[in-house]
Parts: structure tokens; C-alpha cells; sequence
């Protein structure tokens, strides 16, 4: 996963990864990431240009975890598009900061290592047959009810488990 780092670009990265799942994003500043380290925030460039590689960093770990999150599922239910759903909805509801640092703003795809976004689209083309609008569909489905749990914009009585059922039963061909 971080073969592309060194030791201490790995630990940085790891340092991070945890400034964020406790704090959220905000709190993930390069100040904050060397206090953590026990460093001067100069030091970290010698192994991140600047806060945006570390993030380009998290967000290609988080498309990596989520990825073999899914072909985990796919190998488990070959052509369910439910038990995938439910795995990309776990893996965001366990990694709230995390994937809202992926997901909420432009992907810094020319930074992200090759075939990465691929990789981690490839099993919901498949399980969709190939189909690139209904991928896109079903991931925009997802994606905005993952989003709206996150944030609780849901009411505390919805049946959040019934209405993933309902909508992607709408994408059932």
C-alpha cells in the first residue's frame, strides 16, 4: 500500500492518517501533524511538499483500503450489487474524515498512483455489467446517502438499512 514511501514519509503519513480520524479535516494542518511528530513542521518537507501530498497520500490509501474493501465483497457475492453496497457504506461509515477528505472536493487524479482509481471503480463496473452511466448512477447513489449519514441529515427514526434496499433496487435491471 505505501511501498511508494519511505520509512519516514510512512510514519508522517500514518501520523496523519490519525490527526485526521480523530479530529477531521480541519484539524490536519502541517503544524499540528509535526506537533504530533515531536518535529519543527519544516522538517516535514523533506518528505511532503506540502499539506495537499499529504492529503493526495491519505486519499490514495483511502481508494486503495476501499478497493480491496470491495473486491473483498465481490469475492464473497460475486455479481450482488447490495453486498457491495453495504461494503462501500461500511468502509465510509468506518472512516467518516477519511472519506469525506476523498470525496468531497475535486480528485487530485494526476497525483494519485496509476490505475489506482480504476482499480477501485472496477468492481462496480463489473457487477454493473460494464455499464459506465449505471456504475456512475449507482455511485452517485451511494455516495450522496453515505454523505448525508455522515453529516446526520437523516432523521434519528429513517431506516437508513431499507432505504438503500429501495434505491438500489431501482438500479436492478
Amino acid at each position: 500500500m505505501t511501498d511508494r514511501l519511505t520509512p519516514r514519509a510512512r510514519e508522517i503519513a500514518t501520523a496523519a492518517r490519525t490527526l485526521l480520524e480523530e479530529s477531521g479535516p480541519t484539524a490536519l494542518t502541517l503544524r499540528t501533524l509535526a506537533d504530533r511528530l515531536g518535529i519543527k513542521a519544516p522538517s516535514l518537507y523533506k518528505h511532503f511538499p506540502d499539506k495537499h501530498a499529504v492529503e493526495v497520500e491519505l486519499i490514495a490509501q483511502m481508494l486503495e483500503e476501499s478497493a480491496a474493501a470491495l473486491e473483498a465483497a465481490e469475492a464473497r457475492d460475486p455479481g450482488s450489487l447490495l453486498t457491495l453496497a453495504e461494503a462501500y457504506r461500511t468502509y465510509a461509515l468506518d472512516h467518516p474524515h477519511l472519506y469525506c477528505l476523498a470525496t468531497e472536493r475535486p480528485l487530485p487524479r494526476a497525483a494519485l498512483p496509476a490505475g489506482l482509481e480504476d482499480r477501485a471503480a472496477m468492481p462496480l463496473m463489473r457487477v454493473c455489467g460494464g455499464d459506465l452511466d449505471l456504475a456512475r448512477s449507482v455511485w452517485a447513489f451511494a455516495h450522496g446517502m453515505v454523505v448525508l449519514e455522515i453529516h446526520g441529515r437523516f432523521p434519528d427514526d429513517a431506516d437508513l438499512g431499507a432505504a438503500w434496499k429501495r434505491g438500489l433496487k431501482a438500479f436492478s435491471r
